[in-house]
């Protein structure tokens, strides 16, 4: 779990950086055709993604088929981990994409896609503790809940965490995790607000990337 929630969005990051970078003769060259550039920014996206994905799930998929025996009663936490590395890869590509069409500096680009990365797994959980201590005294549990949407990585583990049955050992905390995304409701939001991580970020970089100077 700990590898697919963090090293995919960082292969995802760094890798769709570079590619959008090394790819730029080719977008010029395919601007100069009668070719929409919408079109081509949604082709070299999608095809970027669909490839990291499927490599996402063959690599993931193979090592459990030859251990299947030892893990035949997760059944539900192997579904939620491919369904969470398929999101962390969609919208770290896509994070990765905006941030390259907002720079021209390659080593800019390539920094601030390392940071973004850096930010989501290590500062904004910091950030989180640091709330939590400075309200220790006040019920937090919703307000945890809500900060937690704003991070993708950390919503797609505890969707995971709470699917192994290891809440109990989070105390009352994750006992509230537990009944909240443990029911339709909550899948559903955290599902939902996956979609919204992978589509905004998506939809910024494309109109940035309609409107730039080449």
């Amino acid at each position: 779990m700990n590898v697919v929630l963090i090293i995919i969005p960082l292969v995802s990051t760094i890798f769709g950086t570079i590619h959008y970078y090394n790819s730029k003769e080719y977008i010029i060259f395919m601007l100069s055709q009668p070719i929409k550039r919408n079109t081509l920014f949604s082709g070299m996206y999608i095809g970027l993604a669909i490839s990291l994905a499927s490599s996402f799930i063959f690599g993931t998929l193979i090592p459990i088929l030859f251990n299947i025996g030892t893990i035949h009663g997760d059944t539900d936490a192997l579904i939620y981990l491919f369904i969470a590395g398929i999101f962390q890869t969609i919208i770290f590509c896509s994070i990765s994409f905006l941030i390259a069409t907002l720079n021209e500096n390659k080593m800019l680009g390539l920094g601030l896609a390392t940071f973004s990365w850096l930010a989501f797994t290590a500062v904004y959980d910091g950030i989180i503790l640091f709330i939590m201590q400075l309200l220790q005294d006040y019920p937090v549990e919703k307000l945890s809940i809500a900060l937690s949407m704003f991070n993708p990585i950390d919503l797609a583990r505890l969707l995971v965490i709470l699917k192994l049955d290891v809440s109990a050992l989070m105390g009352y905390t994750g006992a509230v995790f537990e009944k909240f995304f443990g029911g339709s409701f909550g899948i559903i939001l955290s599902v939902a607000s996956l979609t919204v991580w992978s589509i905004i970020p998506f939809f910024i970089g494309l109109k940035k990337f309609s409107k730039k100077d080449f």
